[in-house]
């Protein structure tokens, strides 16, 4: 019987020539079809549970997988779609302080709330934030949210907030970082992250690899992503086969990666892979 080959990530491998003693995340290598097989399963897994958390039948999502690949969109689509049924959602990007987040619990404290979380890991690296994230996404019956610090807060019409409040609503994190890994390397934050999916349902969507990157562009452009907007099935196959074959050199796979070259080829439909090679490669 043959055994699978396993790779070492590429933090592994920079670890490794350094000598550094971080414990090895072992990964099957996987054939084309059973990738295509388990991110089918996964992100059939995301939408259903999205749903279930923004509806508030769940308390805490976490979505982990790398930047660029659909994670954002398909939330979008099950928050915008409750939106139109009277429920309120909240889109958070970017940074967060800790008073940040205590407004915005409050503000979207309610049964019908569901707070997204996209892109916004700087609520992960601060000790109060998380803190107050614990206590957000306890299974617990009551979460209560307390602020019992000398600064006051107050609202934009000028109101204090409260001290503490009961929060009701739900949140889902979308997010680049790979929690099983931080805490298989025992990380500053892995003792975090471990509170954090304790209290939460954690979805890694398993895209570590150029393969997993792939054959993810290939199912979303079979879904229809350049289709919609014009373009044939002739450029869509140019498209994919120039990013297949030059995986090793482009800046990143990534669908934002396969907008950039349709973009290309809009703009000089004979030329656009020598504008791809000087714009998107390394």
């Amino acid at each position: 019987m043959k055994t699978k080959r396993h790779r070492r990530t590429k933090a592994q491998m920079i670890a490794f020539r350094k000598g550094l003693n971080v414990p090895q995340i072992v990964r099957p290598v996987e054939t084309e079809a059973e990738v295509l097989i388990k991110l089918t399963d996964r992100f059939a897994a995301m939408n259903l549970m999205a749903q279930a958390t923004a509806t508030g039948k769940n308390r805490s999502l976490i979505i982990s997988g790398p930047a660029g690949l659909g994670k954002s969109h398909g939330v979008m689509q099950v928050t915008e779609g409750l939106e139109k049924k009277g429920y309120q959602t909240k889109m958070v990007r970017g940074f967060v302080r800790p008073t940040g987040l205590y407004k915005t619990l409050f503000d979207f404290r309610h049964k019908n709330c569901v707070i997204v979380f996209d892109d916004a890991d700087s609520v992960f690296g601060d000790d109060v934030s998380l803190n107050i994230l614990k206590t957000a996404c306890d299974m617990t019956k009551t979460r209560t949210l307390s602020w019992l610090t000398e600064s006051k807060m107050e609202d934009e019409e000028g109101e204090r907030l409260p001290r503490s409040f009961e929060f009701e609503g739900s949140i889902i994190f979308i997010t680049n970082y790979d929690f099983d890994a931080m805490i298989q390397q025992g990380t500053k934050l892995a003792p975090h992250f471990e509170a954090m999916i304790s209290r939460s349902h954690y979805l890694d969507l398993a895209m570590h690899t150029k393969l997993d990157y792939i054959v993810r562009i290939k199912q979303v452009l079979a879904q229809g992503m350049l289709k919609d907007t014009g373009y044939t099935a002739t450029q869509e196959s140019e498209i994919l086969a120039f990013i297949v074959k030059h995986q090793e050199k482009l800046r990143e796979l990534s669908l934002r990666m396969v907008l950039k070259l349709a973009g290309l080829l809009k703009m000089n439909p004979n030329g656009w892979q020598k504008l791809a090679v000087v714009t998107c490669m390394r």
